[in-house]
């Protein structure tokens, strides 16, 4: 919220970026849970004396933010989501110092998985994986929340069931239109929930874990299509909407989504001199290259929701 200063709007906060930690919870079995978790936080507060009067009496020390992040890392002795851990920190903010009225909560988790041996998953064995889950929750004093989650870096590739045409043709136009091609993208995708308050949270400690798993596999499903016939795609557009809108459909939960995914190419190799062809391409040889690369975006929401 702005605050007037001698004619003037100013608006401020502050907060600790990049404090890692690393949690890891010991079942009674022996089989052990692991999350690393990249936490960015940020106070809005009553704090304007600090700027314009050097009154640092209402500040709440970046050190003591990071400090709170691995206090209550401690005091979850339960597995839970990086969500449900995000709104913890948030309610303690604007619940512990009558200064802050709004927490923001941005947590990146590297994306650790159970290595799987001989068909057997290890009790406390990790390796590294690819796409990363991400959240962004807004917790205010009067109670009112907001819980955003997405996925990072979620490659995808189909070699066929791909085309592009009846596209614009002008003169600055060389590109040919084709009904085969490979299909690769490296999707961002970020959906909001519908919770709007604290007590509208399900209280299930993995609930936004879960969530996370379904989305991701509904994204992954209707990219690809059938495992054998496939799916066809006629743009990069096309199969964004349909993956945004199967989300849409499949949870209730989920008010909007807003997607990325970069068109990622593949380019036919042809060879060829003056005399002879040397290679000629046939829907086999392609020149990887991302730069430069085309670039969809779109957003998709319930009515009257907000992303």
């Amino acid at each position: 919220m702005a605050e007037k200063i001698d004619g003037m709007e100013f608006e401020q906060r502050h907060g600790k970026a990049r404090v890692r930690v690393g949690r890891v919870w010991r079942s009674t079995s022996g089989r052990h849970s692991f999350v690393e978790w990249n936490i960015s936080i940020s106070l809005l507060s009553d704090c304007l004396p600090a700027y314009v009067h050097g009154d640092n009496s209402n500040i709440v020390a970046t050190d003591t933010m990071k400090n709170t992040v691995y206090a209550k890392a401690k005091e979850c002795s339960e597995e839970l989501s990086m969500e449900d851990f995000a709104i913890a920190l948030g309610k303690h903010f604007t619940s512990f110092y009558k200064q802050v009225s709004a927490a923001i909560i941005k947590i990146v988790e590297k994306p650790w998985e159970r290595v799987d041996i001989n068909g057997h998953p290890h009790n406390h064995g990790f390796k590294l994986g690819s796409e990363k889950h991400t959240t962004e929750v807004i917790v205010k004093k009067s109670g009112s929340l907001r819980v955003t989650s997405g996925v990072e870096g979620l490659a995808l590739l189909k070699t066929t069931k791909s085309g592009f045409e009846g596209f614009v043709r002008d003169r600055y136009t060389i590109l040919p239109e084709t009904r085969e091609r490979v299909l690769a993208t490296e999707v961002t995708a970020s959906w909001r929930y519908s919770f709007e308050s604290l007590f509208a949270v399900p209280a299930m400690p993995l609930y936004f874990s879960e969530r996370y798993q379904d989305v991701k596999k509904v994204l992954v499903h209707t990219f690809f299509g059938p495992p054998r016939e496939g799916v066809d795609s006629p743009s990069v557009q096309a199969t964004l909407y349909q993956m945004a809108r199967d989300v849409l459909d499949r949870f209730p939960d989920v008010s909007s989504i807003h997607m990325k995914m970069p068109n990622l190419h593949f380019l036919p190799v042809n060879l060829s001199s003056k005399d002879n062809i040397i290679v000629k391409f046939d829907d086999d040889v392609y020149l990887p290259t991302d730069e430069p690369h085309g670039t969809i975006e779109a957003s998709l929401s319930r009515i009257g929701s907000k992303m």
